[in-house]
């Protein structure tokens, strides 16, 4: 016995779908304050165990927008020199972040080994869930 689907039905439930994908889309925007916070442990977190370096980059370290800096400064000198200083103009702006994330991802690749980073490690992780929300 086949079972023949009326082309209404079809329709609505392709409607259906796209209306679904549609909410999908638009995005609730993220929770600022709590990115700020976060943003600001990371920093803290950053001095307590050593990363967070006193001289700037060279200019020359800017000039090429990669991921996360990838081939002009390591990873903590991207959170240093990019995150940190570029939230609170995304967030003045109530503009969007990334809804890649992938920091605490990096954190583990750059950070392996270093058991002192593990609270930074899961500061990035919540960065995360808060930028992707």
């Amino acid at each position: 016995m086949r079972f023949v689907i009326p082309v209404k039905c079809m329709r609505a439930s392709r409607d259906m779908r796209r209306a679904g994908r549609k909410r999908a889309k638009a995005r609730l925007p993220p929770p600022y304050g709590r990115v700020a916070e976060t943003v600001a442990a990371i920093e803290l977190e950053m001095k307590r165990i050593g990363l967070w370096q006193r001289d700037p980059l060279p200019p020359e370290a800017f000039a090429v927008a990669d991921a996360f800096g990838a081939q002009t400064m390591t990873y903590a000198q991207w959170l240093q020199f990019v995150l940190v200083p570029r939230t609170p103009e995304i967030i003045a702006a109530r503009g969007e972040f990334t809804d890649r994330g992938g920091f605490a991802t990096m954190g583990v690749r750059n950070f392996d080994g270093m058991e002192e980073a593990e609270p930074l490690i899961a500061l990035l992780g919540e960065l995360d869930r808060l930028v992707q929300h």
